[in-house]
């Protein structure tokens, strides 16, 4: 259910494209609008409406009414809603995966008009906010904020590890991107996404999917680990699950390519 009675404000987006069907690309917690840029090129000529957000709290939308992933979903349902009539797929990438899976676990009609769902180096639960684990979590991403490091040089130390193996062209790109988006966000917005992250459980919800989701690991992605994402798909009746060989976390940046292509042929399927 909604976090409040007073509706959420539409988050800032990026739109190209005109077609029945919209992508909602979503991104993960270092991310922002501008993170997908092959895909925008890709599917936009394909002929889909493609769209990007910004969080709540990020790049020029207004921070959630509460740092919880219920209010994370409330938005998304907003921008929905205020798109007009369409088909949507939604493309959730780490956190942003999250996000989708949080509001589908509500079911109708909160995702009358969804048609499909991409879910990509992300997972179905993080677990307990209040758990050893998941404070140690949110103290060693919080310690460099705290020690007086800006979020840019966060991101010089944090994204190379993201990256897989692209060849060097490719790693250059993805990497200046990268760093500039997480550069971007705001002490507040990120300790206010690190809080929501910390409480996501879904695992329950999975069986429940009742629209076709393509699942995409990278095989060197540590934050969300091929197996992790496998036993994912295992739990999800109408799941395809790949692979992508040499992909990192920021998958759609990296092998924009094999990533694009696994989207395509799913979308001609549904």
């Amino acid at each position: 259910m909604p976090t409040s009675s007073a509706a959420p404000a539409c988050p800032a987006y990026r739109v190209a494209g005109q077609g029945p069907i919209t992508l909602v690309l979503l991104h993960g917690i270092g991310g922002n609008r501008d993170l997908w840029p092959a895909q925008f090129e890709t599917f936009v000529a394909a002929g889909y409406r493609v769209l990007a957000w910004d969080m709540p709290g990020y790049g020029d939308s207004a921070p959630p009414a509460e740092p919880t992933m219920a209010a994370l979903a409330d938005s998304l349902r907003a921008l929905l809603d205020a798109l007009g009539p369409s088909r949507f797929v939604l493309v959730g990438h780490s956190m942003g995966g999250m996000v989708v899976q949080e509001l589908m676990a509500r079911g109708a009609p909160f995702t009358r008009d969804v048609a499909a769902l991409v879910l990509c180096g992300t997972s179905a639960a993080f677990g307990k906010p209040d758990g050893d684990f998941q404070r140690e979590f949110v103290r060693q991403r919080t310690a460099p904020l705290d020690a007086g490091k800006t979020l840019r040089e966060m991101a010089e130390a944090i994204v190379p590890g993201m990256l897989g193996e692209p060849d060097d062209a490719t790693r250059s790109k993805a990497h200046a991107l990268a760093v500039e988006a997480m550069g971007a966000v705001s002490p507040r917005a990120y300790r206010a996404a690190l809080q929501a992250l910390v409480g996501f459980e879904q695992r329950a919800a999975l069986a429940r999917l009742s629209v076709p989701v393509l699942l995409i690991a990278g095989e060197h992605d540590n934050n969300a680990p091929p197996k992790v994402m496998a036993r994912m798909a295992d739990a999800i009746m109408q799941a395809r699950y790949v692979c992508l060989p040499g992909a990192g976390h920021l998958m759609n940046l990296t092998h924009a390519a094999a990533f694009d292509t696994e989207v395509q042929a799913f979308l001609a399927r549904i």
